[in-house]
């Protein structure tokens, strides 16, 4: 069985948190989210386009202490939550992303 078969998908409890700074302290939070690739670098994720056909620029998001409480990350993504007042936050890093169920050696 490959690896790829054996990972849980999307709805998969297994994530690791890390809190920084004061931790979830504020009402708002800048959420940005970055995928790890393969070969073990992180890329950030785009942005949301904005709605319509404006020719703006496309804001950060902003999540409530509810929704960034609720976030779960996809096994190969990290979401970092930073407050806008205190900028303390959490991250959120998936099994994949955190090397839980790899079986790596090192070259060398």
């Amino acid at each position: 069985m490959s690896a790829a078969i054996a990972l849980p998908g999307n709805t998969a409890a297994t994530f690791l948190t890390h809190f920084f700074g004061p931790g979830l302290a504020d009402d708002r939070y800048v959420v940005e989210k970055f995928r790890a690739l393969a070969d073990g670098n992180i890329r950030r994720c785009s942005d949301p386009a904005p709605k319509g056909g404006r020719r703006r620029a496309a804001k950060a998001v902003t999540a409530t202490l509810k929704a960034v409480k609720e976030m779960r990350p996809a096994p190969n993504e990290i979401i970092v939550c930073t407050g806008l007042k205190t900028r303390g936050g959490v991250q959120y890093w998936g099994s994949v992303s955190t090397s839980l169920f790899c079986d790596r050696r090192q070259k060398g």
